[in-house]
């Protein structure tokens, strides 16, 4: 066990790195990752550049752990309700994807929804900037592995007839849905959400070969 110095020490650093963390995001979001620079990453933290270089390397190290807080956020909703496919295409049908809680509660704050704009935003931001930084890159690459594989694994257990290559495709398969939408959150609704989300059901009964019946979106 550690001892209690120990303890409030670790907990300063994680403040600290949370606080830095913040001011990053927004910095990111408003200006991308070219035109937000470490005297702007500070003045938003309202720390000194030498105080920010204490817990991070680089504008690189910021960024990755920015990815890293993604990737978890996006875990966390796999291991939750993300095996209830027609909650799946509920949320597809209605462009909300990567919402830990359900949009449809009314404990789903204003700042959750905000944040997870944020995460929209910057991942589209982290794609563009991987094409330029082989850092970004193997940032980029290292995580989406992380997250397929955890998705994989995740469904792996709901749906064990199938074997691990076609386990593989249905993942991708569904990758390519989510990250679509995800892409065009940002564009005109042209369909009705309603008969989208029936089209997503439908197919992910193919996809599954499951007559599943789980209960209704909340």
């Amino acid at each position: 066990m550690l001892a209690p110095q120990q303890c409030s020490k670790d907990a300063r650093i994680s403040a600290r790195r949370d606080q830095i963390i913040a001011a990053a995001r927004l910095c990111f979001r408003k200006h991308g990752f070219h035109g937000a620079g470490m005297a702007e990453i500070a003045k938003t933290s309202q720390l000194s550049v030498g105080q920010i270089y204490r817990y991070f390397a680089n504008k690189d190290a910021i960024i990755e752990e920015i990815v890293r807080r993604m990737v978890m956020k996006k875990i966390q909703l796999i291991t939750g309700n993300a095996h209830n496919l027609q909650q799946v295409a509920h949320n597809l049908a209605h462009r909300r994807i990567g919402n830990l809680s359900s949009p449809f509660k009314e404990d789903f704050c204003t700042e959750q929804k905000e944040q997870a704009e944020i995460d929209h935003a910057l991942m589209l931001e982290v794609a563009a900037e991987a094409t330029r930084n082989p850092t970004v890159e193997k940032i980029w690459r290292d995580s989406e592995k992380q997250l397929f594989n955890e998705a994989k694994s995740f469904l792996s257990k709901s749906f064990p007839q199938f074997s691990d290559a076609e386990m593989t495709a249905k993942v991708e398969s569904l990758a390519v849905i989510c990250e679509g939408t995800a892409f065009r959150r940002l564009t005109t609704v042209h369909a009705d959400a309603e008969v989208l989300e029936a089209l997503y059901h439908r197919y992910f009964q193919d996809l599954f070969n499951s007559d599943f019946t789980p209960s209704k979106p909340e």
